[in-house]
């Protein structure tokens, strides 16, 4: 038996080495003590950006699952799976589009259609995506909206059916938020706890800057700029383990022979161009692609029913942009932590 005026001594050895052990088990096993490091490249006709906690750099890593996602889900791959889908040559779906249709069908349920994945006809007819160069008529939106409508698009099995065969399927409001998931899960997987994952302005966030603190991200000032040189800042939002998308019709716009600014968002419901007061709409989400869905969604719905959505829906915070009934530019949010 160990006498009582050794025991303390020895309790105080044993709490002495258990600190230093689990001390040189965080430096050594845990990314604590990691440089930051910086990745980019082109992917989704975009640029990609992470700054990420990490002995080393995941360049081919963080390539590999962003070209998986394009090999899947591209209109503009003439490989993709997706690509396939709207060609007609196959039904066959893989298990990265099959989750993001799936994704897409509950986002458009949630905004009554605001959101929805067979709108591209309405989009290229109006000069935006594969661009034509002419403007549609009544008669033309008309004929195009036969083949736009959410509901006629059902995943069965592995297969994906259409109403009509030639519907086609748009993912690019949802694609780039997905890749950046991705890439969020692939550091997950890695033990990468502090990130921050950009594609064209899709971003997740974890943990905390290179000067650990949360990660500040900037929203635009909605001036008009087709040519996105202009990047003054609105607003600087203070986040972490979130994702955020930003929608704006203030860049993606050209104006017609006629004089008349047509905006690239279309309402799958009147088949023409928005023209709500809404000029950028920033989500934050749990996911990156729901951030970049609802961000799109709510610049389709205008304002007011916006913030309905919103209400029944807790997990997701927003900062619109807006022009008020005098021309003004105001600001909505349920995002508290701004500078």
């Amino acid at each position: 038996m160990i006498s009582n005026k050794y025991k303390w001594p020895l309790k105080a050895l044993f709490l002495a080495l258990l600190i230093a052990g689990t001390v040189w088990t965080l430096r050594h096993h845990m990314p604590h003590n990691a440089h930051y490091q910086r990745s980019e490249g082109a992917i989704f006709g975009t640029v990609w950006h992470a700054t990420y906690q990490s002995d080393s750099l995941l360049d081919e890593a963080i390539l590999a699952e962003l070209q998986a996602v394009d090999a899947s889900l591209s209109m503009f791959n003439p490989q993709s799976t997706l690509s396939r889908i709207n060609q007609g040559t196959s039904l066959q779906t893989d298990s990265l589009l099959r989750i993001v249709l799936t994704q897409a069908h509950q986002i458009s349920q949630a905004t009554n259609g605001a959101f929805d994945v067979t709108v591209a006809p309405l989009v290229n007819a109006w000069g935006f995506g594969f661009k034509n160069g002419t403007l549609p008529d009544s008669a033309q939106v008309d004929s195009l909206l036969q083949f736009v409508g959410w509901q006629g698009v059902e995943l069965r099995g592995d297969s994906l059916l259409k109403a009509d065969p030639r519907m086609v399927i748009d993912l690019s409001a949802i694609a780039k938020g997905f890749g950046v998931d991705q890439v969020a899960a692939l550091f997950r997987r890695r033990g990468i706890r502090n990130y921050m994952i950009e594609i064209g302005g899709e971003v997740a966030l974890s943990g905390q800057n290179t000067r650990q603190q949360p990660w500040s991200i900037g929203v635009n000032k909605p001036v008009e700029d087709s040519t996105s040189t202009n990047q003054d800042i609105q607003t600087i939002l203070q986040l972490t383990d979130c994702a955020l998308a930003t929608s704006g019709n203030y860049r993606n716009f050209y104006v017609s022979p006629d004089g008349r600014k047509l905006a690239h968002t279309i309402d799958p419901h009147t088949g023409h161009p928005v023209q709500h007061s809404i000029l950028s709409s920033t989500v934050v989400a749990p996911t990156c692609a729901m951030a970049d869905a609802f961000a799109t969604a709510f610049m389709v719905m205008g304002l007011d029913s916006a913030r309905q959505v919103l209400s029944r829906q807790p997990q997701l915070k927003a900062y619109f942009i807006y022009s008020d009934a005098h021309g003004q530019i105001r600001t909505w949010s349920t995002i508290d932590n701004k500078q």
